[in-house]
Order: structure tokens, then C-alpha cells, then sequence
């Protein structure tokens, strides 16, 4: 039975999910261009593949703007062990003046471990490292020494330096797309993002299946069920993938459908695409906002000036 539950309306606001640029003189470019756009974030992924190392690329977005929020969407909790991520976000969290949202999630793209030589465990067991790893750094975010014993990580009287500017701990946003994830997401996160179901590690068909609107929306239920009296508190983020700014909407939505071997009424309905021209992303914005309270929207970076209308008109509204 669906949760009676309701995600306050919470201004909307914007961000970019880019991961590299030719130049470094272009990179800057990109983050002084989205904040100038009205955008509030910029993330990247944090895989091995093509991509610039985050936490590098993010400082430099940071240093080349004022107001521009800055994370990964999000780091993997495998990659870095918690006491050295940590210190990492808490000197980037101080070098920005503030504005860093701290996304961290358990791992999924196998091709990364493969390849890095990282053990791939199963998902049970990289979840619990991710739920002991972000015990471990908001140990190292606290004030004063601490001590942790857990399944996977045994920290001993250690205070963590620096500490972030954002008081015991940044903004915390976990993205899932199954239950156990979604359920401590909405138990401890400041942003929740609603995710595809990745299955071995891979996207395909079977993820596909869990982008519809109908499968968003026993997603966003969970949240709301396991969210108790912290729901007041909870900003739903959704990562646009299948962006398209047209005036030949049903074009577009066609086209996609065809090439994801899927019904046209997926493409339209699921929250992960926006077809279409300004107004009508507007109208699909303001209707997802009610719906699944999604007021974090983030597009990809090739987006940037395509999706600005739609920026000016809604972010902060």
C-alpha cells in the first residue's frame, strides 16, 4: 500500500553531471558558464573510464566560481578508504567556502573493479561498507578524536582534519534504485536520488524496466515509508539521462522509444527523460515536483545552454 506520506514543495533548483572537457582552460569555462546560467550544482561520476579525476576537477570548478555547488553524483565508497576520503571532502568542503554536497554510493560498475583489480564483493557487503564508511567520516567531521570498530574498518582514536565548514558534516546524498539503499537513504541522507536498478553491475534492459514512471514511483514510496518524521527534511533528486530540448516532442520521444526497444509511453512518463520544448519541460518539471517531489533536476553538462530556459524559468521557484 502506498505511503500517505508527502515531500514538502521544496524550490526547485538545477544542476550539471559532466566528467571531462578538452582543456583545463575549457573546464573552467563549463563551471563559470552553469553558474552563470542559474544552475546551483555541478557533479561528476567518479568512475576509471574517460573521465577527469574528481577531486581535482571539482576544486578547480570551485576556485573559477562563487556560488556553484560542487560533489560527484557520486564517489564509491571502494575506491578510498573512509579516513582518507574524509580528509579529502573536508579540504574541499573548506577550499570552496562551503559547497560541497557529499554523494557517496556503494559501488556498481563492474567493468571498474575488473579492470582496477578492486574486488567486486557482492552487494550485500559493499553496502555495508558504504553504511560503515559514512559512519567513519562523520567520526572524522566531529569534533574531537574518535574510535571505530566495525565488520570492515577499525579506526582508533583518530580527529579527523580539517573540518568542513558545514558543520558536522555536509550535505549527505545517497542515490539508490533498490529497497535496503533506498530505506537508509531516507533514514539519513539530505538529498535522496531516485536511481535505475542496476543489475550486475551493467545498464540494460532489466534496468530499463525500473526507469518507468510506475517503477519511480514504488521507489519514491519507500523513501516516504522508511523517511518516518524526517521527511520535512528530504530533497529527491533525479538525474535526467535522456534529455532532448525540441520542439518536435513526440518526435524525439518516438526516436528514443524505438532505440530503447520500448513503448513511446515509457519515454514520456518516466521521470529520467525530458523531451520537448521549454514550456512543456516546464509543465513535465512542475508535474514530476508533485507527484514524486523531485526538486533536485540534474541534466548532462552537453546540456547546459539547451536546458537554460527551463533553468530561468523554475530554479528557485
Amino acid at each position: 500500500m502506498a505511503s500517505t506520506r508527502q515531500f514538502p514543495i521544496r524550490p526547485f533548483r538545477f544542476g550539471i553531471q559532466a566528467s571531462s572537457t578538452p582543456t583545463g582552460k575549457e573546464w573552467v569555462e563549463l563551471a563559470r558558464k552553469t553558474e552563470s546560467l542559474g544552475y546551483g550544482a555541478l557533479t561528476m561520476p567518479d568512475h576509471f573510464t574517460d573521465q577527469l579525476a574528481p577531486l581535482p576537477a571539482l576544486t578547480a570548478a570551485a576556485m573559477a566560481t562563487s556560488t556553484l555547488r560542487i560533489g560527484a553524483l557520486v564517489w564509491d565508497n571502494d575506491y578510498k578508504h573512509p579516513v582518507v576520503f574524509a580528509k579529502e571532502m573536508a579540504t574541499l568542503d573548506v577550499l570552496s567556502d562551503g559547497r560541497l554536497d557529499l554523494g557517496i554510493g556503494a559501488g556498481w560498475m563492474v567493468t571498474d573493479y575488473e579492470q582496477s583489480g578492486i574486488v567486486y564483493e557482492s552487494a550485500g557487503t559493499r553496502i555495508d561498507k558504504m553504511i560503515e564508511g559514512i559512519d567513519i567520516m562523520k567520526g572524522c567531521f566531529a569534533p574531537g578524536p574518535f574510535s571505530y570498530a566495525g565488520k570492515h574498518y577499525t579506526i582508533t582514536n583518530y580527529n579527523g582534519m580539517p573540518k568542513p565548514v558545514q558543520g558536522v558534516c555536509p550535505p549527505l546524498l545517497i542515490g539508490g534504485g533498490g529497497k535496503r539503499v533506498l530505506t537508509y537513504a531516507a533514514k539519513v541522507a539530505d538529498i535522496v536520488g531516485i536511481n535505475a536498478t542496476m543489475t550486475a553491475g551493467a545498464v540494460g534492459p532489466e534496468a530499463i524496466s525500473t526507469m518507468t514512471a510506475e517503477a519511480v514511483d514504488g521507489k519514491v514510496d519507500i523513501v516516504r515509508e522508511a523517511s518516518g518524521d524526517r521527511i520535512g527534511n528530504i530533497e529527491m533528486n533525479i538525474r535526467a539521462f535522456l534529455v532532448n530540448v525540441t520542439d518536435d516532442a513526440q518526435g524525439a520521444i518516438s526516436r528514443l522509444a524505438k532505440g530503447m526497444g520500448v513503448e513511446e509511453s515509457m519515454v514520456a512518463n518516466t521521470p529520467f527523460a525530458l523531451m520537448g520544448p521549454p514550456n512543456k519541460l516546464i509543465e513535465d518539471l512542475l508535474a514530476r515536483r508533485e507527484r514524486w517531489g523531485f526538486s533536485y533536476v540534474i541534466v548532462g553538462g552537453e546540456d547546459v545552454e539547451a536546458f537554460a530556459p527551463v533553468v530561468a524559468a523554475l530554479a528557485g521557484k
